[in-house]
């Protein structure tokens, strides 16, 4: 259906549409008025005066319920339509003919209504985190990406790792630095893994041997005035010496030794130095750096 606006008094342009100048009798197609001195518009099946065509033609405004007039800017949205002052925010009055809007059931909202109403608040600066804008969630809260900060040195944490403490966030390097247990040997900070001894922690790489070096972690190791030593060590540092084959006696893995005045001996190596069998739980003598059995010693 197409409409155009003409005068029979003058020529010229009305939103786009033609005006002319009528100089013999016309009339108006519904009312059969004639429309000569008048305006009137022109529609596909003839035309038709103002007050018939507002009336046959014309929309009803959403708001107003009142007719939209020919000589009105009209809007619509959604099969809706409205008068240009009527086309306004639910809740701030503000006219939405050149402005972003929302429908909210049924409500249209300005944006500012909108996100003040719907969006999330920001929990550091309680300002609304509006649509579009870089956020960052967690735990069912909601900042601006530059307002999640970390407590300790205030720079913002953006996409990297942090670390919640209560209602503290920290980044992984202010964390570690302000609350991570720190290593007996080189006071670094211990971030994960490592070991415990004499209840202070270590990094496993720098709990070693005193002696060799070797890392101890998950190895048998004893001490020595506070310091750990691998059994190797150990045993040529500090443990007692066999009489009999010379090899340290480390008491490791339950072994058991036998010792007699100065002098020390593995359980499998306290043997008669004549007949060698054992004399582990018998009687025995001495001769000289010797021990020998009771038969034995009779043939002295």
């Amino acid at each position: 259906m197409s409409e155009h606006l003409f005068s029979t008094t003058s020529t010229r342009s009305v939103g786009g549409s033609r005006v002319g100048t009528m100089t013999e009798g016309f009339d108006c197609d519904n009312c059969k008025e004639s429309l000569y001195g008048r305006k009137y518009i022109q529609m596909d099946m003839g035309p038709y005066c103002i007050p018939c065509y507002d009336a046959h033609f014309a929309n009803t405004c959403e708001e107003c319920k009142e007719l939209i007039g020919h000589d009105c800017r009209e809007l619509y949205y959604e099969d809706r339509h409205y008068h240009e002052h009527c086309f306004r925010c639910f809740r701030c009055d503000r006219s939405l003919a050149d402005e972003p809007f929302t429908c909210q059931d049924e409500e249209l909202l300005c944006n500012d209504c909108y996100c003040s109403e719907f969006s999330s608040k920001c929990v550091a600066c309680e300002k609304t985190v509006m649509p579009g804008s870089r956020k960052l969630e967690y735990s069912g809260q909601t900042w601006h990406e530059h307002c999640f900060i970390c407590s300790s040195c205030q720079q913002p944490i953006g996409s990297r790792s942090f670390i919640p403490d209560k209602k503290d966030y920290y980044c992984v390097p202010c964390y570690e630095s302000k609350f991570a247990p720190r290593c007996t040997r080189c006071k670094k900070s211990l971030t994960k893994g490592g070991v415990t001894y004499r209840d202070e922690p270590w990094h496993k790489e720098c709990f070693v041997c005193t002696g060799c070096k070797v890392p101890l972690a998950g190895q048998q190791f004893t001490s020595q005035e506070d310091n750990p030593y691998c059994v190797k060590c150990f045993g040529n540092l500090y443990a007692k010496k066999c009489s009999a084959c010379a090899k340290p006696i480390t008491g490791f893995g339950g072994g058991k030794y036998i010792s007699f005045e100065d002098r020390h001996w593995h359980h499998n190596c306290f043997n008669c130095a004549r007949c060698a069998s054992s004399l582990v739980g018998k009687g025995f003598i001495p001769h000289h750096d010797e021990i020998l059995c009771r038969e034995c010693s009779s043939d002295l």
